[in-house]
């Protein structure tokens, strides 16, 4: 049964204030199953409010959204959406182009509108630091900005957009807390004032400021109403918004001390000492109280927010001149000119076979032909003998010049016979043999590529898009698969069968020699000017194509976002542009290829005449069978020189795709230690987790400046650091440098082992991340979290319940449960937990976690702390927050500044430094300030409680 989507779309607005309605709606996003995503949802949404959507993860807040855009079909109930809307989605989605092109999305530039939006989403900053300011081209997926730039820019978009209602997809996670504050204060409550808007966010610290607050769990709103309504209500999800207000009614009355203490005691059991039943009653304890100290000091740390985004007139006279030396187009794919190399061919065949076998095979394929040539010469000579025969029958005699006997005729069937049965097992031997060293070929490429490029560095990915890479794997491997070896073995057959013709043609009639060799001439002479343009033209047409690949895949990524925007005909616009590109190029290629033939038909049509005329004008003693032959064969042989040119320029131009593809194959190397064995430590290599950086420098490329400069430091084993700093600041570098994902200098040794003196592969397998974006791959839940099949089935099932995942994977199939692409499937805190089911898998001894909390609510976050408190205790774990209250109780804080390790301490001692990190914590606001100091004050004291 398929239903129709009750979804009312209205573009003008009515009297009545309510813009968005649901009323008992249900939806689902499989229309196969039974189960409903979303149950009997009734919200209502008034001209001007603020709607925060709250609840823990997979509880269907981003489906909520994603039905007010009619992407998911409701199943029953009403939905009525009243003027236009605007969409900002959880997972930053950003295309090839500049920033600017991103944020206005193919809208006239408003400037007025378009720098006070920037500003609201403190992005002149980021601005100032860009090497073209606004017009700088991020690359696919915005590949040259930060997860924060990322999520900023996402945001502008959508709220650049003049629009009635405001759908926002926790786009306060993955940026650092005072930027946070900003961009909710000053974008999405100042900026956006008077306009509907619905946030998902898990950053309860701001609920109280809002008009409307509605919890979701399992796809039904399980409470809604004001701030005070709900926390004067009885709901579980509603207890941390009491907490809250305690706190608040504690520090009117001077008691702040204590509530902080009791917030710290409970930090400390989420840390360590917390049950999973408490953690399931209390769903938002971890960060929440901590959180909601920051929204009460809000309006007093204004100030340090706005810091953030000062001298905005000297940036904006940086921006003009960045202006005029802005790049506008984006970065073109590099490609060889000139012919192609005679060598692309025996590259080709030696890539599937040895010397020995194309030489063979090359052997049979000129017995072949010396057989056919013989069949047609043979069949000339026995036309020949029964003329003879029957002129002898009439004067009386069977002899072929008066003394030998005339062969008969039984003889000569036995004879071409045998020639005919040589000739087709010949030819059967060499066509299996060629194809048979052609699907080696294809295969040897496809695997010399696809390891090359797995382990081209990263700098290759940057600056190369999916559409590129796919290209070379699609369309180039394609031609090699399919057209190279029809194409190259039609080649192959027409120049010897031209050369067979010749052989026969002038065996009859010498004269033709000078004929056939001028037209040889003439035609070698024409292909070579044919060749000069085709081939670049067949160049430009495979160039033109990857464009193609990267809009359709970015296309799919973004769709939501471009239903959203309403830019279908943009998007198409802009397929359409790269579709006459491409189409150009390829009727260019048609037109020359049919101007070739036709200048090849007329070369013909001359020697043909040239040919008849040699018979009739010049007086000769040839038999009419070696007139017919002759003729016959020439007739054949400019057709089949016509196909041999045309072939051989084919082949040429299909020789670029295995040009294309050996391009690929000779990548730059991550490095080249899989060719050797190199360091191998023991098997529980390591089993400390001691790291040692020595004087470390990183660049992105080899010529780029460095990003991290002369990093010297030691992280102790079962040692807790938090690694902190502003935007740009060198955090994620320092995972790059661990990883040696980049350019790196000096040493890095993990339990007294330099990490450069052993294999990628070993290295990254002994070291354990789990990043900001989670990965998934399509298949199946078993294959994502053991893709080496190493671990028991128990073994797996253990980890999902140490990540409260094993419900999930409770239905018939198990752990065969599908993964869609990507994980699209889950949601992204179920991702995320299914990453540090993987890593407690491993049981590595160093853990890196690359704000793996950024993205899901606080009983995830609670969660995921709990589990890694518990499951790591004993290894060194390495965090890069945005967020201080997830690494205020670690051992010691790494606080990276340009690239350097500006700061590395206990948090409560580099607090009392006043130094780069007290002001980090100061721009939180005073009152969280206050909390963050007292946190690390009570860790650094009685650190045994923790």
């Amino acid at each position: 049964m398929k239903f129709r989507p009750s979804l009312n779309v209205h573009s003008e607005l009515r009297s009545d204030d309510t813009l968005l309605q649901f009323n008992d709606v249900n939806a689902k996003w499989n229309l196969g199953k039974s189960e409903e995503t979303l149950r009997n949802i009734n919200v209502r949404v008034s001209r001007g409010q603020l709607l925060a959507v709250i609840g823990p993860v997979g509880a269907g807040k981003s489906s909520l959204l994603q039905s007010v855009l009619g992407e998911l079909a409701t199943t029953a109930g009403r939905l009525d959406v009243r003027g236009k809307v605007s969409y900002a989605c959880q997972e930053p989605w950003l295309f090839s182009g500049s920033v600017r092109q991103n944020i206005t999305f193919g809208a006239p530039l408003d400037r007025k509108r378009y720098d006070e939006v920037v500003k609201a989403c403190a992005l002149l900053p980021d601005f100032a630091q860009l090497p073209f300011g606004d017009l700088t081209i991020v690359g696919e997926r915005g590949s040259s900005l930060s997860g924060g730039q990322r999520a900023r820019v996402n945001l502008a978009r959508a709220v650049y957009r003049e629009a009635d209602i405001y759908l926002l997809d926790d786009p306060l996670s993955a940026v650092d807390t005072h930027v946070g504050k900003h961009l909710f204060e000053d974008c999405i409550v100042k900026f956006l004032a008077g306009k509907t808007r619905v946030l998902v966010t898990h950053q309860v610290q701001y609920l109280s400021e809002v008009s409307h607050i509605a919890i979701l769990e399992n796809g039904e709103i399980k409470a809604q109403g004001t701030f005070k309504e709900l926390v004067n209500s009885d709901t579980d999800f509603a207890k941390i918004l009491h907490l809250e207000e305690e706190d608040e009614e504690g520090d009117e009355n001077g008691e702040f001390e204590s509530a902080d203490n009791k917030f710290s005691r409970i930090r400390r059991r989420l840390s360590r000492q917390m049950s999973a039943q408490r953690l399931k009653n209390i769903p938002f304890q971890s960060s929440a109280s901590l959180a909601s100290r920051g929204s009460r000091g809000s309006r007093r740390s204004r100030a340090s927010s706005i810091q953030s985004i000062r001298s905005i007139r000297s940036i904006e006279e940086e921006q003009e001149v960045k202006e005029k030396d802005a790049p506008r187009v984006e970065h073109i794919e590099a490609t060889s000119r000139g012919k192609v190399k005679g060598s692309m061919l025996f590259a080709y065949l030696l890539s599937g076979a040895n010397v020995l076998g194309v030489a063979v095979t090359a052997a049979m394929f000129l017995a072949a032909q010396a057989a056919g040539s013989g069949v047609d010469y043979f069949v000339g000579f026995w036309t020949n003998q029964e003329e003879l025969r029957t002129l002898g029958a009439v004067n009386g005699s069977e002899t072929s010049d008066g003394r030998q006997p005339l062969t008969t005729t039984t003889n000569f069937v036995y004879i071409y016979s045998a020639i005919i049965g040589f000739l087709l097992l010949v030819t059967l031997v060499r066509t299996v043999a060629y194809f048979w060293i052609c699907s080696r070929c294809s295969q040897a490429l496809h695997d010399l590529m696809f390891s090359n490029v797995i382990r081209a560095t990263m700098l290759f990915f940057n600056t190369n898009p999916s559409g590129r890479i796919l290209n070379r794997f699609s369309k180039d491997l394609g031609s090699i698969d399919e057209a190279l070896p029809k194409t190259l073995l039609d080649a192959v057959q027409c120049v010897l069968y031209y050369f067979g013709y010749i052989f026969v043609a002038v065996s009859v009639n010498w004269i033709l020699i000078v004929p056939v060799v001028i037209l040889l001439v003439v035609f070698y002479l024409t292909r070579i000017i044919y060749l000069s343009s085709a081939k670049n033209i067949k160049r430009l047409e495979g160039m033109t194509r990857s464009p193609i690949f990267t809009h359709l895949n970015a296309t799919i990524q973004g769709l939501s976002t471009i239903r959203a925007f309403s830019a279908q005909n943009l998007v198409k616009a802009e397929f359409d542009n790269h579709q006459n590109l491409n189409t150009g190029a390829y009727h260019m290629i048609i037109f020359t290829v049919v101007s070739f033939g036709n200048i090849l038909d007329l070369l013909s049509a001359g020697f043909i005449a040239v040919v008849i005329f040699s018979f009739v004008v010049l007086e000769q003693s040839a038999s009419g069978g070696d007139v017919g032959l002759a003729i016959t064969q020439c007739l054949a042989m400019t057709a089949v020189v016509q196909a041999a040119i045309r072939q051989s320029a084919e082949v040429a131009s299909l020789l670029l795709g295995v040009e294309r593809v050996l391009e690929y194959a000779n990548l730059p190397s991550e490095d080249d230690t899989h060719k050797s064995k190199g360091v191998v430590p023991n098997r529980d290599w390591p089993s400390e987790g001691c790291l040692v950086l020595k004087d470390v420098w990183l660049r992105y490329s080899p010529v780029g400046p460095p990003v991290l400069k002369g990093l010297n430091f030691t992280i102790k084993s079962t040692e807790k650091v938090g690694i902190v700093g502003r935007t740009g600041a060198g955090k994620s570098s320092l995972i790059s440098a661990l990883f040696r994902l980049a350019y790196m200098e000096g040493v890095v040794e993990l339990d007294g082992v330099d990490t450069a003196s052993m294999q990628l592969e070993l290295l990254r397998s002994r070291i354990s991340i789990i990043p900001q974006d989670p990965v998934l791959f399509s298949g199946t839940l078993r294959r994502n979290l053991d893709p080496f099949e190493e671990y028991r089935d128990d073994q797996l099932w253990a980890v999902l319940e140490d990540v409260e995942l094993r419900d999930v994977a409770a239905g018939a199939e198990g752990l065969q449960m599908r993964v869609a692409d990507a994980g699209s499937n889950y949601s992204v805190g179920q991702r995320q937990l299914i990453c540090l089911a993987r890593a407690i898998l491993r049981g590595n001894k160093l853990l890196m976690l690359d704000e793996a909390t950024a993205n899901v609510d606080p009983q995830t976050d609670a969660l995921i702390q709990k589990t890694i408190r518990s499951k790591f205790a004993h290894c060194t774990v390495l965090t890069v927050a945005h967020r201080l209250n997830t690494i205020m109780d670690s051992d010691r804080v790494l606080v990276m500044d340009d690239g350097r390790a500006a700061e590395f301490d206990h948090p409560h001692l580099l607090i009392q430094k006043r130094g780069i990190f007290y002001s980090l914590v100061q721009q939180t606001g005073q009152q969280m300030a206050d909390s963050l100091a007292r946190i690390a004050r009570e860790v650094y004291i009685h650190p045994d409680v923790m």
